[in-house]
């Protein structure tokens, strides 16, 4: 139903609304100045922006789903605060859907392409859609946010790479891999339940058992990945062939987005401010602890 939304000409196509709103995030940085949290000026404005624009969330909300979003994603809450992030995103996203059932307009936005094309046929309930509607803004935004922050880190760490993307902007593709690979951000969400008795590495998993397939593990195999414990944007396409996104007919929706954004984030970065460093020793950065994907609570950043 949605996959030809995110199909790679598809988002290829919102390139210049991406670079657009970055370039947007990153003046307002600059005019800010130093030193800024990374995280809260760029790399989580930007997909929710960008997701926003996709499902024809008027500009002037975006702010409120991003907290929402962030609040439903922190277990560390209390779970009357996690129900009325979930309450009020879902209340949100069914009123705009509403909207769009009764006046669709051109199908300009994937909100009122699924009131034209599912709902108001009667092919997909209201309540169905909303859910959808809810699990793409979630999944569009915090993921990449963290990628971004987790992945200026990991440029800032190998000064040799971050010049050598400096020098050579297309590097940002392999980049751009080597973070999906490198930080494997969600790294347990694959549950599952064996059918049957099966042994793997020597291990027998029995039938009825439960399963948690930890993907950060296989991105780092050694068998399939050189020095796999090291961050190499230079690495061989073969040595590329991780599985952050999952793999088979379950894998990432959003992939293509999030590597659009990747790219656009780190083919402008540093053509944009050079001297980024950390404001603050690595040793103190603040990670996220108790949420669904790994990540950083801010990012102090200088330049």
């Amino acid at each position: 139903m949605l996959t030809k939304e995110f199909m790679v000409k598809r988002m290829q196509a919102m390139r210049p609304q991406v670079q657009a709103a970055l370039d947007k995030l990153l003046d307002d940085m600059e005019c800010d100045g130093a030193p800024a949290d990374f995280i809260e000026k760029v790399a989580l404005p930007l997909p929710s922006l960008v997701i926003s624009i996709m499902l024809g969330v008027p500009y002037e909300d975006h702010a409120d789903l991003q907290e929402w979003s962030r609040d439903r994603q922190n277990l560390s809450l209390a779970p009357e605060k996690l129900n009325e992030a979930a309450r009020n995103m879902e209340a949100y996203i069914s009123k705009l859907l509403r909207q769009k059932e009764l006046d669709p307009g051109d199908g300009e936005d994937l909100l009122s392409r699924m009131a034209i094309e599912w709902i108001n046929p009667g092919k997909l309930s209201h309540q169905d859609a909303v859910q959808m509607g809810v699990l793409l803004y979630l999944a569009g935004h915090e993921t990449t946010a963290n990628l971004i922050g987790l992945g200026l880190v990991s440029l800032l760490q190998h000064p040799e790479q971050k010049e050598a993307l400096i020098a050579n902007p297309l590097l940002a593709r392999g980049a751009a891999e080597e973070m999906l690979r490198f930080h494997s951000i969600t790294h347990m969400n694959s549950n599952r339940v064996a059918t049957q008795d099966v042994e793997i590495g020597g291990h027998l998993i029995r039938k009825g058992e439960g399963v948690l397939a930890l993907l950060h593990a296989a991105n780092h195999d050694p068998e399939v990945f050189t020095s796999p414990e090291s961050f190499d944007i230079h690495r061989e396409t073969k040595d590329q062939a991780h599985v952050a996104f999952s793999f088979g007919i379950h894998q990432c929706l959003g992939q293509p987005l999030a590597r659009l954004e990747l790219h656009v984030v780190f083919e402008t970065i540093f053509r944009r401010f050079p001297t980024l460093q950390l404001a603050i020793p690595l040793e103190e950065l603040d990670y996220k602890r108790n949420v669904f994907v790994f990540g950083l609570n801010s990012l102090p950043v200088t330049w």
